[in-house]
């Protein structure tokens, strides 16, 4: 039996959801932007869909703008306004990316990989209109205080009216690594924009969506019928917003007790990793991280060779961020939370999904205990 722990990089389909979403493909395939009423029937369904999707994040349906995925929504939102901007050192790539086409900072975190508000408030100038930082971090599983963010940017608001400076500043969070295992509603941390991903919730691809409150003016970013209230033109993804409605109602009403289920496993394979390894290292807030994130270093080991002798065992992990390791590149989160080289490059980020269960972990802890025992001694007779 083949043993999957790389739940943050994707999730499988859930079969439910598939089958929300297969009418859609055939029977029900009408054009949601045609007159007829079997399309205006379509567009019905689908803006029930957003409507369920916005209650599970505490928004309304038109403050909601689908998208390809987290990647588009992200840029839809680094679109929205110019000047400067404010994020972290240990945002995903796509964040990152977009940031660079302004002008902006980058704010350090501590050794959990942590961001402190105050250090946000020290970087934000006159002309900041934007700050964003993910709720959840995808490779080491720390969750950031984007409430206490949401407090700083609003004592940041009521001082810039009273010196007459009219230049909004916006919180937007990437949560994508939070479905399923965080409460998404907007009201609970105070952002103006947020980004969320269909795949990371069991559902399908290359679907997403902007929140965005509606004291924010979005720029579209692709151009053409005018499409999602004219900010995402081209003909909407209804099989995709289906099941992305549907994945998020599921997950959102699993998530307590996948959250205890997920941390206990996770625990385990922690505990048993630490007693087998004094040596290995763990990456991530104590407290305040996924339930079923697992970032593990071992000093001196060859994390890229533990992956493929791991998968030789069935057993399916990664050493960080999907789309750092297929550059080939070390992790700038591991970097900026002080690991150095040699920890570094010995990671595993092993995450836990609905497929992972007692077995898995057991099967997952030998594999895991031979394959670095193997490198130790390989590494020893050099």
């Amino acid at each position: 039996m083949s043993v999957y722990l790389d739940y943050a990089a994707a999730t499988p389909l859930d079969t439910d959801i598939l089958a929300v979403m297969q009418p859609y493909f055939t029977d029900v395939f009408y054009n949601p932007s045609s007159p007829y009423a079997p399309a205006i029937q379509v567009r019905r369904e689908y803006e029930a869909a957003k409507a369920k999707l916005a209650q599970v994040i505490g928004a309304q349906g038109g403050e909601i703008t689908m998208t390809a995925g987290a990647t588009e929504s992200i840029n839809l939102a680094f679109g929205a306004g110019r000047g400067h901007v404010v994020t972290t050192i240990i945002e995903h790539q796509s964040v990152l990316a977009a940031a660079k086409l302004h002008e902006y900072t980058l704010v350090g975190v501590d050794k959990y990989g942590r961001v402190n508000p105050d250090d946000i408030k020290k970087s934000v100038r006159d002309d900041t209109w934007l700050v964003s930082v993910g709720l959840a971090n995808n490779e080491i599983g720390t969750v950031q205080p984007l409430s206490k963010i949401a407090e700083v940017l609003k004592q940041i608001r009521s001082e810039r009216v009273a010196v007459g400076n009219k230049t909004p500043i916006y919180l937007h969070t990437d949560a994508s690594q939070g479905a399923g295992q965080l409460d998404l509603h907007t009201t609970r941390f105070g952002v103006d924009m947020m980004t969320l991903n269909a795949a990371k919730a069991y559902g399908p691809k290359q679907v997403g969506l902007l929140y965005a409150s509606r004291a924010v003016k979005l720029t579209p970013q692709i151009v053409g019928g005018g499409q999602e209230a004219g900010l995402r033109s081209g003909t909407e993804n209804v099989a995709g917003v289906m099941g992305m409605s549907a994945a998020f109602v599921k997950a959102d009403g699993k998530r307590h007790g996948e959250v205890k289920r997920l941390g206990k496993l996770r625990d385990d394979l922690q505990k048993r990793l630490s007693d087998e390894f004094p040596q290995a290292v763990f990456s991530g807030h104590p407290k305040y991280r996924l339930s079923g994130h697992l970032h593990v270093s071992f000093p001196g080991v060859d994390a890229e060779r533990l992956v493929f002798g791991l998968e030789a065992r069935g057993v399916y992990v990664a050493t960080g961020s999907a789309c750092a390791a297929n550059k080939g590149t070390r992790s700038h989160v591991l970097t900026a939370i002080g690991l150095d080289d040699k920890t570094a490059d010995g990671s595993l980020r092993l995450s836990l999904g609905r497929g992972t269960d007692e077995q898995a972990i057991d099967q997952a802890f030998e594999a895991i205990k031979l394959e670095v025992h193997r490198e130790i001694d390989r590494v020893a007779k050099r």
